[in-house]
């Protein structure tokens, strides 16, 4: 077993609280602003998360109470020139995200402030988004002549759909959180959304694990073919569960008026 939370860190936090992991971007002084070394610590808490077995969820927040992640941290930037840095930046960027898009175990974001820019991204690669009522979120991009670089142009518009997510990248209005629920962008709102995301992961916590994780597959690989493609997606992971003791467990457990024991197994 590893105890995540003995590990330290320079800008993030892991804490533990059973099966779930809360990994806190941790730079409240600078709105837990994404920095190159942020990025990397993001990176290795993933790894050490995924790594412990007794983490069936993960979830992403932010370090005091104004800020989710305001953004990538704009003081690095001035220190980038021409197509070469811009582009090695996002892919580092997008490589981060995409570790956490493509995590087995459910991922929550608790948005408990302002989640703009690479805030939002990172909000975005999560699978479920918790937003306090106090939330604000946005891709402000264009107001620094840029794009959203860390994944923000196609996880945003997969998600609400082209003309939300050019309404809100080109105009560069921040959204709040019952206008974001509105849209789809998140999927709760709660006075405290650490609280809730907490109780979102439980309710998850109480299902198969595998299953879980081969629902994340279908949908993300679905995303990327046809329909027809995606149905015969969803009927190898479909099958690949039939093979497993948890469909036993849950069938038998059902049919016994019983809450299921899954084992991950």
């Amino acid at each position: 077993m590893t105890q995540l939370d003995e590990f330290e860190f320079n800008n993030v936090q892991i804490d533990q609280h059973g099966p779930i992991a809360i990994l806190s971007i941790n730079r409240p002084r600078a709105l837990n602003a994404l920095s190159a070394d942020t990025l990397s610590e993001i990176a290795q808490a993933v790894n050490l998360i995924v790594e412990d077995a007794e983490v069936g969820a993960l979830i992403i927040t932010g370090a005091g109470d104004r800020a989710f992640v305001a953004g990538a941290d704009i003081s690095e930037f001035q220190d980038l020139e021409g197509v070469y840095d811009g582009r090695e930046l996002s892919l580092a960027g997008q490589d981060v995200m995409h570790q956490i898009a493509s995590l087995p175990i459910p991922v929550i974001a608790a948005v408990n402030g302002f989640a703009l820019g690479g805030g939002l991204e990172l909000a975005l690669a999560c699978d479920v988004r918790v937003a306090a009522t106090t939330a604000r979120l946005g891709l402000p991009e264009v107001t620094l002549g840029l794009i959203p670089g860390f994944g923000g142009t196609q996880r945003l518009a997969r998600l609400i759909g082209v003309g939300r997510a050019l309404d809100l990248m080109l105009t560069a209005r921040q959204v709040k959180a019952d206008e974001a629920l509105a849209m789809g962008l998140v999927n709760y709102v709660a006075d405290d959304a650490l609280t809730k995301a907490r109780e979102v992961a439980e309710q998850m916590l109480k299902n198969a694990p595998i299953a879980m994780s081969l629902v994340k597959e279908a949908v993300r690989r679905g995303l990327d073919t046809t329909l027809e493609g995606g149905l015969e997606i969803e009927a190898d992971l479909f099958g690949m569960t039939v093979a497993t003791k948890d469909f036993r467990e849950g069938v038998h457990a059902f049919l016994n008026k019983r809450n299921a024991e899954f084992q991950g197994e």
